[in-house]
C-alpha cells in the first residue's frame, strides 16, 4: 500500500490556528453510509441513545515543551519524553547537538548524553526537584508545529476530563466535549467510560516508508480499567469510540471474542487498511487529520479509504476547520 494513497490537498487557511471561543461550538460532519451530513457538535446527542457506551481517553497533556540556549547562544526547543529521575529523552528542534554539550534552561541546565536517533536525544538534568515538577513550573503545552499562534489559555489543549498526566499531544477528538454535554448524555442513559493512552511521538511522527506496511510505531502506554471493560462487554447499546487513541487502546486490549479485557501495558499497534478488527466500534468520533499520517490510515481502516478521502474533499469544499483545533467527524459504521 503506497503512502501517496493517503494524501489529499488542503489549503493552509483551513488549518485551525486556535480553538473556537466556545468549547463544543465546532461543526460536525456525519458519515452515514453513502450520505455526508453537515451538523454541529451540539447535535451529537441526536445520534446516541440509552444503552450506548461512549469511551473517552482521560490522558492529560503534560507541559513538556521547554526552551534553552546553547553555549554558543543558539536557541534550542526541547520536547521532553520518558523522564526518569534526573534523566529524560527529548525531541530537539535545533541544529544537531553534541554529546557532552550543555544547554541552559530556565533556573537550571541539561547535558546531552548521546544522540539516540534523528532529533531524539538522551539528556541529564540539573534542576530543583523532579523533572515533572520543573515542567509544571516552566514548561509549555506542546502544541503541534503547524499551529503558529501561541496558545493563550493552556487548558484549551486539554480535555475537560483529563486526569492522568502523560501525553505530549492532546487526544483531540475529546477537546469538543463540555461538562454540560457529558451530563446531558448521561441523563439520556449513555454510559461514559474512560481508557488511558499516553500519546507519545508514535502518534504524530511522519511515515517515511514509501510502502505503508514498512512503518513501525513506537510503543505507547495504555490502560483499560476493569469498570470500563465491564461497561463495554455488558452494554445493551452501541460502542462509541472518541478518537483514534481509544480505538487503538480497545484493539490492544481485545481478548477472546474481541471483548476488551482489563489490561495495561505498552502498545505498538499500527492500524491501517486491511487490519482485521477484534474490537470494532459501532461509531467513531474523530477530527480531520494530516495527510499521510498514521491517524488517517487508522480511520481508513474503519470506514474505507475512498469513503474517507471523499469526505475530506467535501470538508475542504465546505470550509471545515482542520487538525487539532478543527471541526469533528462522526463515522457511523
Amino acid at each position: 500500500m503506497d503512502l501517496s494513497d493517503f494524501d489529499y490537498n488542503l489549503p493552509r487557511e483551513l488549518i485551525a490556528q486556535e480553538p473556537l471561543p466556545e468549547r463544543g461550538a465546532s461543526r460536525l460532519m456525519v458519515l452515514d453510509g453513502k450520505k455526508i451530513l453537515h451538523r454541529m457538535f451540539s447535535d451529537l446527542p441526536d445520534y446516541l441513545r440509552n444503552g450506548d457506551v461512549l469511551v473517552l481517553n482521560d490522558s492529560r497533556v503534560i507541559p513538556a515543551r521547554i526552551f534553552g540556549k546553547r553555549e554558543t547562544g543558539g536557541k534550542v526547543e526541547l520536547l521532553i519524553l520518558n523522564a526518569d529521575g534526573e534523566k529524560a529523552e527529548a525531541l530537539v528542534r535545533a541544529k544537531p547537538l553534541k554529546a557532552g554539550e550543555t544547554v541552559k534552561i530556565s533556573d537550571g541546565k541539561c547535558c546531552v548524553e548521546k544522540r539516540i536517533a534523528g532529533s531524539r536525544y538522551a539528556l541529564s538534568f540539573a534542576v530543583k526537584g523532579s523533572i515533572s515538577g520543573y515542567l509544571d513550573k516552566f514548561g509549555e503545552m506542546p502544541t503541534p508545529p503547524y499551529i503558529k499562534k501561541r496558545l493563550d489559555k493552556q487548558d484549551r489543549y486539554q480535555t475537560v476530563f483529563a486526569c492522568k498526566p502523560g501525553s505530549v499531544a492532546a487526544p483531540t477528538a475529546g477537546l469538543h466535549f463540555t461538562d454540560s454535554m457529558l451530563s446531558r448524555l448521561k441523563e439520556m442513559g449513555v454510559t461514559v467510560a474512560f481508557v488511558t493512552l499516553h500519546i507519545g511521538p508514535a502518534t504524530f511522527q511522519p511515515v517515511r516508508e514509501k510502502e505503508v506496511e514498512g512503518h513501525r510505531m513506537e510503543p505507547e502506554y495504555f490502560q483499560v480499567p476493569e469498570e470500563t471493560a465491564r461497561a463495554i462487554n455488558g452494554r445493551k447499546g452501541r460502542l462509541v469510540a472518541v478518537g483514534t487513541t481509544v480505538v487503538k487502546t480497545l484493539e490492544s486490549a481485545a481478548g477472546e471474542g474481541g471483548r476488551p479485557a482489563p489490561k495495561e501495558g505498552w502498545s505498538d499497534l499500527f492500524i491501517y487498511p486491511g487490519h482485521l478488527f477484534r474490537s470494532r466500534p459501532d461509531m467513531m468520533l474523530t477530527n480531520f487529520h494530516l495527510p499521510r499520517s498514521t491517524l488517517i490510515m487508522l480511520i481508513s481502516a474503519l470506514v474505507g479509504q475512498e469513503r474517507l478521502l471523499a469526505a475530506y474533499a467535501e470538508a475542504v469544499k465546505e470550509r471545515y476547520r482542520f487538525y487539532s483545533f478543527g471541526d469533528s467527524m462522526l463515522c457511523l459504521n
